[in-house]
C-alpha cells in the first residue's frame, strides 16, 4: 500500500505534510534517484514541470526543482499550463517524468501533484512505490558539474494550443457559434479562449483571472451554476466549463440546461460511430448513468464500468485495446487523440459531433433521456468501511425504496475526507428519499 500517492497523485492542504517544501525538495530529489537508475548511465534524466494558478504552485515547483537539480535531473518548467498540457509535453520533449503541480477542483488551500511518465500516461504504481521508498534517503548532492539545469519552456502553451487544435479537422470552424467559457480561474484562462478564437467562435469569457486566492471559486466546472447564468444572459449557443487543472469539462445548452460527463461521452460515441471512427467499446465507471449503458447496449457498442477515477477508466481501455471512456464528473479520455483526459480536446470532439448532427445542444440531449441521479458527499470524522454488512443493509433497503428499479452506490473519496453516495432511481423523488435516507444513517456513525 502506498503511502502518500493516492489515486491520482498527492493532494493535500497546503503546509500541512506532506504538501510542504521540505517535502517537496525530498520529493524532487526521490524520484531524480529513480529516473536515473532507469536511464542509460550516459544520459542525464529529465522532467517538465508545470503547474495551475494557485498561489503555493510558486514554492512547490521551486522545491521541487532544487531536488531533482541536486540528484542531477535537468528540469523544464512550463508556467501555468493544464494538467493534459503536461502529458502532451512528456512525450513531445522526449522527457522521462512529467509532473503537474495542482489540486485539481479543490480549493486554493490545497495543492499537490499529479505524474506522467515519458508516454504521458498515468505514473505506473511501481515507479510510485519505487518513489515513495526513497523519500527518507539523504540529500546528497551530485557532483557541481552534474547539477541539474532549469529553463523556462517559452513556447510550451503555444505548442499546446496548436496540439489541440490539430485533433479537429481542418475545415471545421465556430464562426456561426456564442460561446461562453467559464476557465475557473485556474489552468486554462490562456490557452482555451486563444484556441476557440482561432476558431472563429465569437467568446465570452469568465472567471479567467487569476490571482492565487480565486481558483475554483464560485467559478468553473463544481460551480456550474454561474455557466448557466452566463449562457441564459448572453443567449449563447452553450457554454464549456473547466476545472482547475483543465482536465475535466461540463457543458451548458442554449436552454440553460447542465450536461455533464456522460452526456458528452455519449454524443462522441455516436459521432465516432456514425463517422465509422468508434474502435471497440465504450468505459464508464460505476458513476455513469444507467441510460447511457442501455444506449450503448441498443446501438450494439461494448460497454464496461470500471473503478471511479480516470486512471481506472484509462487501465480498462488500454487492456481492451479501446479509446472512448471517461466520468460523469467531466473526465473524458479520447485515447485516439490524448494519453490522457483532456477538457478542451472533449469540448471540441463535442462541438464537431454538434456540427454534424446540425443541433442545438439541446437538441441533441434529447437523444439520451437521462436516469435521475442524487450525488451527495458526507463529510467523515473518522473512517468508514464501504464493505461492512452495515452498509450492505442500508444499501438494500435504499434499493428497496426505489422500488428495486434503481442503483445505490456507496465510496470512499480517493483524494478527500468524503464518502460519496449515489442513487439513480426511476424519478426524482424516489432517487432523493433513497439518498437522504442513506446520508441520516451514515451521519449517525460520525
Amino acid at each position: 500500500m502506498k503511502k502518500f500517492f493516492g489515486t491520482d497523485g498527492i493532494r493535500g492542504k497546503t503546509g500541512d505534510y506532506p504538501v510542504t517544501p521540505d517535502f517537496f525538495v525530498r520529493l524532487g530529489y526521490a524520484a531524480g534517484l529513480v529516473l536515473t537508475k532507469h536511464v542509460e548511465s550516459n544520459i542525464k534524466p529529465t522532467v517538465v514541470i508545470g503547474k495551475d494558478t494557485r498561489i503555493s504552485g510558486y514554492m512547490l515547483e521551486s522545491a521541487l526543482e532544487s531536488g531533482f537539480s541536486a540528484a542531477g535531473v535537468d528540469v523544464y518548467l512550463t508556467g501555468p499550463i493544464p494538467t493534459p498540457a503536461i502529458a502532451f509535453l512528456t512525450q513531445s520533449l522526449g522527457v522521462d517524468i512529467g509532473i503537474m503541480i495542482t489540486a485539481s477542483h479543490n480549493p486554493y488551500e490545497d495543492n499537490g501533484i499529479k505524474l506522467f511518465s515519458g508516454h504521458g500516461t498515468k505514473l505506473s504504481d511501481e515507479l510510485e512505490h519505487e518513489i515513495e521508498a526513497m523519500i527518507d534517503t539523504q540529500i546528497k548532492c551530485v557532483d557541481p558539474d552534474k547539477l541539474g539545469k532549469a529553463r523556462r519552456l517559452d513556447n510550451a502553451r503555444e505548442q499546446y494550443v496548436e496540439f489541440c487544435l490539430k485533433t479537429l479537422k481542418k475545415d471545421i470552424n465556430l464562426n456561426s457559434y456564442k460561446i461562453v467559457l467559464d476557465c475557473a480561474h485556474g489552468a486554462t484562462y490562456q490557452v482555451a479562449p486563444e484556441i476557440f478564437k482561432r476558431l472563429g467562435a465569437e467568446l465570452i469569457v469568465i472567471n479567467h483571472e487569476p490571482d492565487g486566492l480565486n481558483i475554483n471559486f464560485k467559478a468553473g466546472s463544481t460551480h456550474p451554476e454561474f455557466l448557466i447564468e452566463a449562457v441564459k444572459t448572453h443567449k449563447a449557443d452553450f457554454g464549456i466549463a473547466f476545472d482547475g487543472d483543465g482536465d475535466r469539462v461540463v457543458m451548458v445548452s442554449d436552454q440553460g440546461e447542465l450536461v455533464d460527463g456522460d452526456q458528452i461521452l455519449y454524443l462522441i460515441m455516436d459521432y465516432y460511430l456514425k463517422v465509422g471512427e468508434l474502435k471497440g467499446g465504450v468505459v464508464g465507471t460505476l458513476m455513469t448513468n444507467l441510460a447511457l449503458e442501455e444506449k450503448c447496449i441498443a446501438l450494439g457498442i461494448p460497454f464496461e464500468r470500471s473503478n471511479v477515477g480516470d486512471r481506472y477508466v484509462s487501465e480498462k481501455l488500454r487492456e481492451r485495446s479501446w479509446f472512448l471512456g471517461g466520468e460523469n464528473s467531466g473526465h473524458i479520455l479520447l485515447l485516439n487523440h490524448h494519453s490522457t483526459g483532456d477538457g478542451i480536446i472533449s469540448a471540441l470532439q463535442t462541438i464537431a459531433a454538434l456540427l454534424d448532427k446540425n443541433k442545438k445542444l439541446s437538441e441533441a440531449l434529447r437523444e439520451l433521456p437521462m436516469y435521475p441521479q442524487v450525488l451527495i458527499n458526507i463529510p467523515l470524522s473518522q473512517k468508514v468501511d464501504v464493505g461492512s454488512s452495515f452498509i450492505q443493509e442500508i444499501t438494500a433497503t435504499a434499493e428497496e425504496i426505489m422500488e428495486g428499479l434503481g442503483r445505490v452506490l456507496i465510496r470512499a473519496s480517493g483524494t478527500q475526507s468524503l464518502l460519496r453516495v449515489m442513487t439513480e432511481g426511476p424519478s426524482k423523488e424516489l432517487a432523493k428519499k433513497s439518498a437522504m435516507y442513506l446520508v441520516d444513517k451514515i451521519k449517525s456513525l460520525n
